[in-house]
C-alpha cells in the first residue's frame, strides 16, 4: 500500500509542480474520509490538483461549475413527469458520484451552497420527501476564490466546518514558474491512469482507523482545542467535530509516514490545514498566525 501511495504522489507531481506538501495533505484528507477545500487565487492549479486526485483514485466523478445562477436541482437532480407512465421519475444529478468537484463553490448563492450540506455530512440527499443514498466512498473536493474577489458569496460557518481540511497552494517556486513560462513544466492536461482502486482506498481507510493513538496524544489534542475555547481573540473556537478531525487526520498522516501509531508531530503537521478555516473563518489574514500561536502555547507531550 505504501508503494501505491508513492506512485500516486509521483503521478500528481507530474501535473502540478512543486506542491508535494499540499499533495500529501490532500491524500491525508482522502484517507481520513474527509472533504477537501482548496482556496487560492485563480490560476494557481486548484482545479488541476482536483482533477488529478479524481483520476488517480479511479472512481466515478463529476465536475460542477458553480455560478450565480446555479440551482440546487442542478446539483441534486429533479423529479420529471413521465407522460408515458403518468408519474414523476427522479433523475439523479451530478452529486451521485463518488467524487464531486465543486469548482468555484463560493460563486453560487447560499441556497445552492447549502444543497451540499446533507450530502457532505450524512452521505445522502432528501428530495420530495424521499431519501437517496450516495455512492461510497463519497468525497467533495471544492475550490474557491478569495472572498474579497467580486462575485463571491462567503461559505457559512456550518458548511466550512463540514470540510475536513482546507489547503492553499500558494505561488510556485521561482524555478518552477520559470519552467512553466518556457513550456517545460509538468503536463498540466495529462490524463493520469488510475493508481488506487476503490477497494484499495477503502482498505487503506480501514488501516487508518486502526492506527493507535496514545492517551498522551489525545490529551494534547484536547489541550489544543480547549485553548481556542478560552481565548477571547478567537471568535469561533474549535468544536468536538474539529477534535475528531484532528485525531483522524493525525492517524492518516502517521499512515502516510509508514507508522502504525500517532506522534504529537503528526497532530502538528495537520493542525493548521484542519483548523485554520474553523478559527476566525472570515479573517484569512490572521488564521495562520493564530494556529501557529496555539501550537507554541500548548506544551508538547514527551
Amino acid at each position: 500500500m505504501q508503494e501505491k501511495l508513492k506512485q500516486l504522489t509521483l503521478g500528481l507531481a507530474d501535473v502540478i509542480y512543486g506542491k508535494e506538501q499540499q499533495i500529501k495533505l490532500a491524500l491525508c484528507a482522502m484517507l481520513a474520509r474527509g472533504h477537501l477545500l482548496l482556496e487560492d487565487l485563480p490560476g494557481m492549479g486548484k482545479t488541476t490538483l482536483s482533477h488529478g486526485l479524481a483520476q488517480t483514485l479511479g472512481m466515478s466523478y463529476q465536475r460542477i461549475q458553480f455560478t450565480s445562477d446555479l440551482l440546487p436541482a442542478d446539483i441534486l437532480g429533479a423529479s420529471i413527469f413521465n407522460t408515458k407512465e403518468h408519474k414523476f421519475t427522479f433523475h439523479k444529478g451530478p452529486i451521485f458520484s463518488q467524487i464531486v468537484l465543486a469548482d468555484e463553490i463560493n460563486r453560487a448563492g447560499p441556497k445552492t451552497q447549502s444543497a451540499l450540506l446533507e450530502a457532505m455530512e450524512e452521505g445522502c440527499v432528501s428530495i420530495d420527501s424521499e431519501r437517496y443514498t450516495l455512492p461510497e466512498p463519497f468525497f467533495v473536493i471544492a475550490t474557491q476564490n478569495p472572498q474579497h474577489q467580486s462575485g463571491t458569496f462567503p461559505l457559512p460557518e456550518s458548511q466550512l466546518d463540514r470540510f475536513f481540511m482546507r489547503l492553499s497552494l500558494g505561488f510556485p517556486p521561482a524555478d518552477a514558474e520559470k519552467l512553466l513560462i518556457k513550456g517545460q513544466g509538468p503536463q498540466r492536461h495529462k490524463t493520469i491512469e488510475p493508481i488506487i482502486s476503490c477497494a484499495e482506498l477503502q482498505q487503506m481507510q480501514n488501516q487508518v482507523d486502526n492506527i493507535s493513538i496514545a492517551n498522551t496524544v489525545v490529551d494534547y489534542i484536547l489541550a489544543l482545542v480547549t485553548l481556542t475555547r478560552h481565548d477571547r481573540n478567537i471568535t469561533h473556537p474549535l468544536s468536538p467535530r474539529a477534535s475528531i478531525a484532528l485525531a483522524q487526520g493525525a492517524k492518516a498522516w502517521a499512515f502516510l509516514e509508514g507508522r502504525d501509531y500517532v506522534m504529537p508531530e503528526d497532530v502538528q503537521a495537520v493542525f493548521a490545514s484542519i483548523c485554520e478555516h474553523r478559527i476566525n473563518p472570515h479573517d484569512n489574514y490572521s488564521q495562520a498566525s493564530v494556529c501557529d500561536d496555539i501550537l507554541r502555547r500548548v506544551k508538547v507531550p514527551l
